[in-house]
This record gives C-alpha cells, structure tokens and sequence, in this order.
C-alpha cells in the first residue's frame, strides 16, 4: 500500500524518536519483554513508557481532546511497525492503553474519562484485567464474583485467575454479578476496582517457565466507589465483549511487535545454525511469515471496523490465529534448536529465550479463551451454524 505525504512524514518522525531516545539509561532496555518475559526488567521497561508518555508517544490512537495524537488506522500500523524495526522494550501498559482506555471512551462517564484516562496517558497507573475464574475461563458468561451496593460503595468477592501482571498494578477492571440470582450474561457489572487495599490478595502463579506474569486475585469485601462502574448495573456483559473487541483490534498490533521480534530471532538463529539449509524447515518458516502478515492486516481490518463504529466478525477470529500462530512458532524454534533445545542452559532451572518461548506459547491456545471455545463462538455466532450438542 503506498503510503501519503503525511503517513511517510508520521513515519520519518516515529523512526527519528526512537532511535534518538532508546540510547543511553534505555539502550540496554532493548528486546526486553514480551510473552513468557513479562518479569524482565520491569521498572526500567515502566520508566521507558513514562519516557515515552512525557514525549506524546502513548495512546497515539486516542482522540487529542483524551491526551492521544488521534492517529489514523494507518498511522498507528505504522507506529506499532518502527516500534517492532527499533527492538523497543515490550510495553507495560498496554491493557490501560489499549483495553480499559478506549472502554471508558466509548462507555465511561465524564467524570470517569477525567479520573481514569489522564494516568494512562502518563503511564502513572498501570491496569489488570479480571475475567477469568477457576470456573470461568473461556466460558465467561459463567462468572460468580459477586459484588453488592452498600451505600456509596460496592463490595466485591471472589476470586479472578489468569490476571497478567497483577502484582503491578493499580487498577483492575472486573466482571461480577451484582444481581443476585442472575446466570450467564444476565445480571453482571463493569466495575473498576482498586488493587492497592486490604480486600485484595494476589498468588503469583509458577508457571513451566519458571516465571510468574499470571496470577491468582481473591477478593474479599474489596471496595470501590459507587461511581466506578462502566455503564449501568447489568450491563456488565455488553461492556465486556466491547473491550474484547478493542483487545483484538489495536492491541493485536501492539502484541504483534513482539511477535514479529520473535519470528525474526528464530529466523536469525536457523541462519546462524545452518538450519534454514533445510527445506522443509524453511517452508515453516515462510508459512509463519505470510500468516504474521496475514495478522497484521486482519488487525488492521479490525480497527477500522472499531473506527467505524464497532468491530465486524473478522474479529472472532483474532485469537484463535494468534494463540495457534504463535504456539507453532515456539515448536519451530525448537525444530531449528534440535536435540540441544531439550537441555537446560545451567542449574536449576536456567532457560533461553527460545527454550522459554516454546514452553510458555503452550498456553496461548488455552487462555484468553481456548481454540476450542473460539471454534464454537466463531461457528454459531459468527456464522450462524446449528450450536453443538450440551447437556
């Protein structure tokens, strides 16, 4: 696609910022990050995003009167792009920027618009997703944290699972029943949940790597401001589904930065082993590189569809692609690594970056909604097929 006058100078500008700025106290923060490697250097990688945010270079999607550049679809491909070409750190704040953020845009109040979207902005308040529970995973529909209005606030219980990054954040935004008696999409609520308070407690979860990005979050009798819900009591199910649309849209480009790292070292390292020589081993290798296009382009898709006013079906299909892409990726990484790929690199447990992405993109097909559900949600919603046989 060729690019205007203006997306090639958007271009030139992005490319010029981060080439100047992740040199010096950020030049060792490059590569840092990602999928399996959300514990690497953490602080550092958040003092670069509030680097960034004091530059103007957080939320270039949003509308300028919400702290955004109100970059076009193009021009936020085209950032998420040099991002990727620069090795800059993996962001720390992306579920703010790129899920709760345009949620509260499109759903939230005045008032919450001017409480919550200024410290995303800053990255001075970094967010937590809670969905999932230990009964409630893909299925969500089936969540049972409850929440009850008593007074000027609402008291929440339950327990969340699954939460990326949860001992550092702030905030969580969390869908709970608050109407008693409800089942499955009824009677649930959007409500945002401060994290720093007794109510709360986190359990990392130890995953196969040996790191713990994921964790467990109880709550008991947690409190939030009567005001801190989006949207009204009930209407916790529409909101839900909206950030889902916004988490396979924008966030997807911002995800596929790291990706595109990944598939590039992988390829690097069958140049460097000799084993891209193989002809099949290469045929992998260009099968993962159309379909990495391939997302791409469908992210793109997405967010014109979400600028248009809401995310077409194309969307349903984000994460079943993504999750399979990337777990393939790992199996070719270990392909390329051959019989040294199953040795530790030192006690107890030490292992490489490749060893490390193999490993953890085993659970990219289960969470965040596993290939299973996606195949049905995509078959009888999407496509309007005879639903499967339930009990």
């Amino acid at each position: 696609m060729k690019e205007s006058p203006e997306d090639k100078a958007f271009r030139a500008e992005v490319r010029a910022w981060l080439a100047e700025h992740l040199n010096g106290e950020f030049a060792h923060a490059k590569g840092l990050g990602g999928p399996g490697r959300e514990h690497e250097a953490f602080e550092i990688r958040a003092e670069w995003e509030r680097h960034m945010a004091a530059h103007g270079w957080t939320c270039v999607g949003w509308p300028v009167e919400h702290g955004g550049r109100g970059a076009t679809v193009e021009q936020q491909v085209i950032f998420h792009e040099e991002y990727a070409l620069a090795d800059a750190p993996a962001r720390v704040n992306h579920i703010g920027e790129n899920l709760l953020g345009p949620t509260i845009i499109a759903f939230g109040t005045e008032e919450q618009k001017k409480r919550f979207l200024p410290p995303i902005v800053a990255a001075t308040e970094l967010w937590c997703q809670g969905y999932s529970e230990p009964n409630a995973g893909s299925d969500l529909a089936n969540v049972q944290t409850r929440a009850v209005l008593d007074g000027d606030v609402w008291k929440v219980s339950g327990q969340k699972v699954w939460t990326s990054l949860a001992l550092e954040s702030d905030w969580c935004f969390v869908v709970c029943r608050s109407e008693p008696g409800s089942s499955r999409h009824h009677g649930l609520s959007y409500l945002l949940v401060p994290m720093k308070q007794d109510g709360v407690e986190i359990r990392p979860i130890i995953q196969i790597t040996g790191t713990s990005e994921f964790n467990e979050v109880f709550f008991d009798d947690a409190v939030t401001d009567a005001a801190n819900i989006v949207g009204a009591p009930g209407e916790g199910w529409k909101i839900a589904m909206a950030t889902l649309g916004f988490e396979r849209g924008v966030a997807t480009l911002g995800q596929q930065v790291g990706f595109r790292r990944e598939f590039e070292g992988v390829a690097e390292l069958a140049r460097k082993t000799g084993a891209i020589d193989d002809p099949l081993l290469r045929d992998r290798l260009t099968r993962s590189y159309i379909e990495l296009e391939a997302m791409r382009l469908n992210a793109v898709r997405i967010m014109e569809g979400v600028a248009a006013g809401a995310p077409g079906p194309e969307s349903s299909i984000s994460k079943l692609v993504w999750g399979t892409w990337h777990r393939d990726l790992g199996e070719i990484a270990m392909e390329v690594l051959g019989a040294a790929g199953m040795i530790a690199q030192g006690e107890p447990y030490d292992l490489d970056d490749w060893q490390r992405l193999f490993l953890f993109t085993r659970s990219d097909t289960i969470y965040a909604g596993s290939n299973e559900i996606q195949r049905n949600i995509i078959s009888e919603r999407v496509l309007g097929l005879p639903r499967e046989a339930r009990p």
